[in-house]
């Protein structure tokens, strides 16, 4: 009588006087590049959404997730840091009139647009 396993194109390896199935993981579709903000997606998912992470690592399609979570951040902090910079007048002019000044404003708008790419695309509950 075959198994279950075995029904489904399973092989078994005789170790000892144990059968033990030949499991692999399935290749993953490429190879990405992951960068800080699917460095810290991964993270979140590891420690408060464990069976998401474990059914995207064994289906093979981690790397493909983080990496779509890695563009979805990057545009969505780039944006926001422009917006935020037009609004609030930090040009060249005023980097070379007042650095200080402009390193102070960037900074400040770097933090924020860092604070709202965290809330709604790294730490969000919404997987």
């Amino acid at each position: 009588m075959k198994t279950i396993f075995e029904n489904n194109g399973g092989t078994y390896t005789q170790v000892g006087d144990y059968l033990l199935p030949n499991l692999s993981l399935p290749a993953e579709e490429k190879e990405t590049n992951i960068g800080l903000w699917a460095m810290r997606h991964k993270r979140y998912l590891k420690q408060n959404h464990k069976v998401r992470y474990y059914n995207l690592l064994t289906s093979g399609k981690l790397n493909s997730y983080l990496a779509d979570i890695e563009k979805q951040a990057q545009n969505l902090f780039s944006r926001l840091a422009k917006d935020l910079a037009e609004k609030e007048n930090v040009t060249e002019k005023l980097k070379s009139d007042n650095p200080i000044l402009w390193v102070r404003k960037v900074n400040n708008i770097r933090n924020r647009a860092t604070e709202i790419v965290n809330e709604q695309v790294i730490y969000t509950s919404n997987i």
